[in-house]
């Protein structure tokens, strides 16, 4: 997979480069925390989750440069499923979300053995929405007016993704990323 670039573990060096990632205006309006971060914050934020064992955090890099996070988190070996989540940074080139998620989902379900992976969007990121869609997410559920944010309360779209669903499709996926469908 390395044609797609790789996720690799993020460290306490990547915690300021992440901060900014994560307090891009882009990044921070689709978030449901989504106020400036503070150093201190994000600090104290790593620190709990260094403590954790059902937490994963992956820095996804592309020919050696990094361009965005992947986090992993209620991580349940015993029911095999977990919540992804994943942002971009700012100058990441078009078709960064589309490989971070291939590779999030090759992770989930080859390294970790998982059967079913999760996640929540905010219903106005419809780019999101698209991008997990595309790779066979299903909709699993509707939040509404779950989320206030400027004073405006906004609906929460739960997906899911089942291992079997991942494989039935995930060669046509890799095709189509490198290039190569028909």
């Amino acid at each position: 997979m390395k044609e797609f670039g790789l996720l690799r573990p993020m460290v306490d060096e990547d915690l300021e480069m992440v901060l900014d990632w994560r307090n891009a205006p882009e990044v921070r309006s689709k978030m449901y925390t989504s106020h400036v971060i503070s150093l201190e914050e994000h600090l104290a934020w790593w620190g709990r989750t260094k403590q954790r064992d059902d937490q994963e955090y992956f820095v996804y890099e592309c020919v050696g440069t990094p361009l965005g996070v992947v986090g992993f988190t209620q991580i349940d070996y015993f029911s095999q499923n977990c919540f992804w989540a994943f942002y971009a940074s700012s100058n990441a080139p078009r078709g960064t979300g589309s490989r971070m998620e291939y590779l999030a989902l090759n992770y989930v379900f080859k390294e970790l053995g998982l059967n079913k992976l999760s996640c929540e969007v905010l219903s106005f990121n419809e780019t999101v929405l698209r991008l997990h869609t595309k790779f066979g997410f299903k909709k699993e559920g509707l939040f509404r007016q779950q989320h206030m944010a400027d004073g405006v309360f906004h609906d929460i779209v739960r997906f899911g993704l089942l291992e079997s669903e991942w494989q039935q499709i995930c060669e046509e996926v890799h095709a189509k990323l490198s290039g190569n469908s028909a």
